[in-house]
């Protein structure tokens, strides 16, 4: 982990986001070529899109508004170092454009959960599916806190799409996870930008 720390500090920002993204096409060339594999027909795939717009909003927003809560909460209960994650996700987060922030986020959340609940959990289950989505965050396991966290937001992922069938429910509360987050780190650097020029 101190030698991924170490080359992500060499990294620009910019290499940063090109990496997420690298990273993202890998897992959805990977999600797109299991499925052959996982499903019979592309219309069984096709079923997983289900879910009236709606039911998918409120219930992607009430998840989503829980899961953001929880970690504003943290913030304000434990100590900063047990909630730091080496700067990287401001890194990401702190200069992109609000259009390009929704891109990424997007890309992430559709990657995601198409390998990990689509595919994954489709074939071995909530728990397996789970706990690799968990483990993927490799920089969070020496931080028991946040891993413990990743692990909740991903067993509540993976039964969000247990209970539903819907992969589009999943996917919108990743997405918004994500979004919300996301702006909440990218307003605080801006926030602290702005004072350090007023100063």
């Amino acid at each position: 982990m101190r030698k991924q720390r170490e080359i992500v500090a060499e990294l620009t920002d910019r290499q940063l986001v090109l990496n997420v993204y690298l990273s993202q096409f890998i897992m959805l060339l990977l999600a797109i070529i299991l499925s052959f594999f996982v499903f019979d027909h592309w219309i069984d795939f096709l079923e997983l899109f289900q879910g009236n717009l709606l039911t998918v909003v409120f219930l992607s927003g009430a998840i989503a508004t829980v899961i953001v809560m929880v970690d504003l909460l943290m913030e304000r209960v434990f100590p900063k170092e047990w909630l730091d994650d080496g700067g990287i996700n401001e890194r990401v987060f702190r200069g992109l454009t609000i259009p390009k922030l929704f891109l990424l986020c997007a890309v992430v959340a559709i990657a995601e959960e198409l390998l990990f609940r689509a595919v994954i959990q489709s074939t071995f289950g909530l728990i397996i599916a789970s706990s690799v989505f968990a483990l993927i965050h490799i920089r969070y396991l020496d931080k028991p806190v946040l891993f413990i966290n990743v692990c909740l937001a991903s067993f509540l992922l993976g039964g969000l799409f247990y209970w539903t069938g819907s992969i589009t429910v999943t996917i919108f509360t990743h997405f918004l996870i994500d979004v919300i987050l996301g702006l909440i780190i990218r307003n605080r650097y801006l926030k602290q930008v702005k004072r350090s020029v007023v100063k």
